[in-house]
């Protein structure tokens, strides 16, 4: 019989969880996989949400147990792969009918794709929490044609992760509103993971604390202003034993950070919509240094040991903490910046205050801060993060910690990009005047691009030099 709720195509890690979590929330789900032993795979997993769960053999299977308007979830590799699925799909599938690519996609590529989707409506769909996200409770993150969502909401609602009851899941606009989002979802997670490692590397290089020392450090802060997934995570990697080596398991990672390209789109697309972003900036170039492990190897043999010690009682733990504070603080005001600036390029606004909000529970980013913020965005959403209330006073109180902790890391060699840009960040946005000045007088004498007058707000003036040909 054709009632099977929705139908999920490619069932790797995520796949295969988001399959089982739709089963497990009573819907049935239809699958397939071009490789059938992964559908035979999750089948052995399913356990008694196996009667809930139809295999499909072919594509054409899977499109006959789907009900109508039917709704088609693709969880393939973003790229070539989703526009390959969505032309098998497309000659199967009915008008009224719904794609959902669930990959981490460009969404460039999801507005090209949403264009020439005919009679048919593709949603881009951004899933946030890993494989312990998508099997019990992920952030969505959702773009395209509303009456699409309304069909899906029931599905996508009910697998989502839950803050005091509400579902992190959202539409968020047209095209690819929701890819968009979880592409700055992805450069704040770069941010918030460097400024974690940065704080780190000040622990062990700066004060020489071993590794379980500083995961009860973050443990500590993982109580506070600081909880979040990040900080609960980073305190059970730093106390974690190497089975083979028996001492820490930190001691024996190589320190080249991988990465899949979300945070590096995150920059680009800033740059393109002249937001500044410049902490998740420094966070892509941090690792796309940390893969320079040779360059960094002859440097350091070239100009110096290194990292030099810091004088004990020079950087107490409590300093560190509300240095990462305001970094947190100044790296999110980016972030929810950069969306408001997409709203208003595109003409199509995002809800800031329903993306906080949905970012609570379920994704890497989840952390006690986002409550406060989604309040504070409902309250003003045109308004910096930096600049509400509450905020605001968390950088009065803690950003001289911020400017006495990238001084010491300076001063010892001890790098901290991301956080040296938050603070850079942040003196440039409480200096009312600053030196660009400089700057436009400098391109009206090469190029004659004129400038604005303080005195008579007079614009499109040059400067004595204009006549000297």
């Amino acid at each position: 019989m054709a009632d099977c709720e929705i139908g999920v195509v490619g069932l790797g890690t995520m796949g295969a969880a988001l399959a089982l979590n739709i089963a497990d929330k009573g819907f049935p789900v239809a699958v397939w996989n071009r490789s059938p032993g992964r559908v035979d795979d999750l089948m052995s997993r399913a356990g008694d949400l196996g009667d809930r769960i139809v295999p499909a053999a072919t594509p054409a299977a899977l499109v006959a147990a789907l009900r109508r308007p039917r709704a088609i979830l693709l969880m393939v590799p973003a790229g070539p792969a989703v526009d390959d699925q969505i032309a098998a799909l497309r000659p199967l599938l009915d008008p009224g009918d719904v794609i959902l690519d669930g990959g981490n996609a460009n969404f460039h590529d999801t507005d090209r794709r949403a264009a020439g989707a005919g009679d048919i409506a593709i949603l881009g769909v951004g899933v946030s929490g890993g494989e312990e996200g998508a099997r019990h409770g992920p952030s969505i993150m959702a773009g395209g044609p509303r009456p699409a969502w309304d069909r899906v909401a029931p599905v996508l609602t009910a697998i989502a992760a839950r803050h005091q009851g509400e579902p992190c899941a959202a539409w968020l606009g047209n095209g690819g509103a929701g890819h968009f989002v979880k592409t700055v979802h992805n450069g704040i997670e770069y941010a918030d993971m460097q400024m974690i490692a940065e704080a780190y590397g000040l622990m062990r290089d700066g004060l020489g604390m071993a590794a379980g020392e500083i995961g009860a450090v973050f443990d500590r802060w993982n109580t506070g202003i600081l909880r979040s997934y990040l900080v609960e995570i980073t305190a059970k990697v730093a106390g974690t034993v190497d089975a083979a080596s028996g001492g820490p398991l930190l001691d024996v990672i190589v320190d080249a950070a991988g990465q899949k390209g979300t945070g590096r789109w995150t920059a680009i697309e800033a740059q393109h919509l002249a937001a500044p972003v410049p902490v998740i900036e420094a966070a892509v170039a941090a690792r796309n240094l940390s893969a320079r492990r040779g360059e960094r190897a002859a440097g350091q043999a070239a100009f110096g040991p290194g990292p030099r010690p810091v004088a004990a009682g020079a950087l107490p733990p409590d300093r560190l903490e509300r240095a990462l504070i305001a970094g947190k603080v100044l790296c999110y005001a980016q972030g929810f910046g950069m969306i408001a600036a997409a709203g208003a390029a595109f003409g199509d606004p995002l809800p800031l205050p329903t993306v906080a909000r949905i970012w609570r529970a379920g994704c890497i980013i989840r952390s006690a801060m986002l409550d406060e913020m989604a309040a504070a965005l409902a309250e003003d959403p045109a308004r910096s993060l930096m600049l509400a209330p509450r905020f605001a006073d968390m950088l009065r109180g803690s950003h001289d910690d911020l400017r006495q902790v990238v001084s010491l890391a300076a001063l010892h060699g001890i790098s901290v990009p991301a956080l040296s840009a938050g603070l850079a960040y942040f003196d440039a946005m409480r200096t009312a005047r600053g030196t660009a000045n400089l700057i436009q007088a400098q391109r009206d004498f090469f190029g004659l691009h004129g400038f604005a007058r303080l005195d008579d707000g007079s614009a499109g003036q040059h400067g004595p030099w204009a006549g000297d040909g």
